[in-house]
């Protein structure tokens, strides 16, 4: 036997779950199809959200809280820099989802927000141009991870816990022999006691079996520059926000660097079978409801600068799947993130580790469960 577990998958949530599995002593033998940190997944493009008053369920809040506190231990361990608070704004009508849910997560869990009108949302930030009925819910137990940079963090831990690493290796297969598993990659078949699955977009080929429809969603996240002087649209002055609109939703970050103000738009795009159907080239297209969104609620952000597409790799009630495989208890899972799981990849990580090496997990994951009942999403 060449590993106590294998990890099929080494980008975010993948790199977490090496990560606590090798802290914990266990024998860690990881693949990762792509060189480390790649830009063809879902962990790439600078930054990540990091929010604690959850719009999407009440259950994510508890799982976020520690996502905060494992962030700042992984800074601790490696000598990295890869949280920095900012506050998170959440618009929309008054009954719009993002700001019911944001509501409801606060109320449930006594988490502090502020709600705003639209003229004092835009008396404080006067880059904002709102219609009259907006609302804002405010939180400040948010911020944005440099998300290339925890990858890097989460490998390095996991290598100085002893864990074997191996990029551009993709696998072919994988399959349960008695009580272990054995994987085979392009360079060779390797055997484990533990399988951990982490394949991002690519679980629609290597989790065909669990029962989860996955599908694919292109998504473009781009970046725009406003005037630098003065720097209306850096962190001190202006928060990362998120926005229901009636063309749909979108979410930005300030500027903290030469890359400028990013934005993009969540969700809104066609659903494909694979991650194999996917345009790596950004057209006209991919900028025209940004530019729309930017035009009537942001107009001084700027020239459009650069862009990168990355994917989302969805459920159908856009709730993550997080659990033992259905029928292999010496196989854990991890996908359909849906475009918003990136700031949880420590807590996910640990969950997999307690999973892979118990079998149960403390942390409250029955919302993930791969045989639970869908709920319908409307964003």
């Amino acid at each position: 036997m060449t590993a106590d577990v294998i990890v099929l998958g080494l980008g975010g949530m993948g790199s977490a779950a090496a990560s606590a599995l090798a802290r914990r002593g266990a024998k860690v033998l990881g693949f990762e199809q792509f060189p480390f940190a790649h830009h063809r997944g879902s962990s790439h493009g600078h930054t990540r959200i990091i929010r604690t008053a959850y719009y999407e369920h009440p259950a994510y809040v508890p799982l976020v809280k520690r996502a905060f506190t494992l962030w700042q231990e992984l800074e601790a361990r490696t000598g990295r820099h890869l949280l920095t608070p900012c506050p998170c704004l959440n618009i929309g009508s008054s009954d719009s989802e993002v700001v019911r849910g944001v509501q409801a997560a606060a109320a449930e869990h006594g988490l502090e927000i502020e709600t705003l009108t639209a003229s004092e949302i835009v008396a404080r930030y006067p880059q904002f141009r709102l219609p009259a009925d907006s609302v804002g819910v405010l939180e400040r137990a948010a911020g944005f991870l440099l998300v290339e940079e925890c990858v890097r963090a989460h490998l390095d831990d996991a290598r100085a816990h002893g864990a074997e690493l191996h990029a551009e290796t993709p696998v072919v297969s994988w399959r349960a022999v008695g009580n272990t598993v054995e994987v085979t990659t392009a360079t060779g078949t390797h055997t484990a006691a533990k399988l951990v699955i982490t394949a991002g977009p690519w679980a629609t080929r290597l989790l065909a079996d669990i029962r989860v429809s996955l599908s694919i969603m292109r998504q473009v996240q781009l970046w725009f520059a406003p005037d630098p002087k003065p720097p209306l649209f850096a962190r001190e002055r202006f928060p990362i926000f998120l926005c229901d609109t009636p063309g749909g939703a979108f979410y930005g970050l300030p500027a903290t660097d030469g890359r400028g103000l990013k934005c993009a738009r969540h969700y809104g795009a066609p659903e494909l079978d694979s991650p194999e159907a996917v345009s790596w080239d950004v057209t006209p297209a991919d900028l025209a409801p940004v530019a729309a969104f930017l035009r009537e609620y942001l107009p001084a952000a700027g020239a459009n600068t650069s862009a990168e597409v990355c994917q989302y790799t969805l459920t159908p009630d856009r709730h993550f799947v997080i659990d033992r495989h259905p029928a292999l208890l010496n196989v854990a899972v991890a996908c359909g993130f849906s475009g918003h799981g990136f700031k949880f990849a420590p807590t996910v990580g640990e969950i997999l580790a307690d999973l892979t090496l118990h079998g149960t997990t403390a942390h409250p994951i029955e919302l993930f469960r791969a045989n639970r009942r869908r709920v319908a999403t409307r964003l």
